[in-house]
């Protein structure tokens, strides 16, 4: 019973860090897609109010910056994929814990059983046994 409890409270802890690393990963992309947002509303701001030539640098300046952004963007991803193929191994491992948990529980169902068979051929063995009495 205290293994089952203590199994149970430990998936409801592995439970909670996987939705509170999920939130945390959600809260990161929708601050980079605000960014991007405002970024790209700026720069479109920027360059209505320019003309032709005078728009070069600035193009340069966004294209430069929106590779630094892609690549914080990308890295962002490549956390999500560490923190998904983490929670894959966290997975794993629970259900081989659980399922040695289920093997020695069995294990230890079928050995007291024995022992209970044991005990009662032992008693019969006794009674069997002539009284011993001068």
């Amino acid at each position: 019973m205290y293994q089952t409890n203590h199994h149970s409270q430990i998936r409801r802890e592995i439970t909670q860090e996987k939705m509170k690393l999920w939130i945390s990963l959600e809260e990161h992309q929708d601050a980079l897609e605000l960014i991007m947002s405002k970024y790209r509303k700026q720069m479109l701001q920027l360059l209505q109010g320019r003309k032709g030539e005078d728009a070069e640098p600035v193009l340069k300046v966004h294209q430069a910056n929106s590779l630094e952004i892609e690549s914080q963007i990308d890295r962002i991803c490549e956390m999500g994929e560490v923190m998904r193929k983490a929670i894959q191994v966290d997975d794993d491992q629970f259900f081989k814990v659980q399922e040695k948990l289920a093997q020695l529980e069995l294990e230890n169902k079928e050995l007291r059983e024995l022992l209970s068979i044991s005990k009662e051929s032992f008693e019969v063995g006794r009674e069997d046994l002539p009284d011993c009495e001068a």
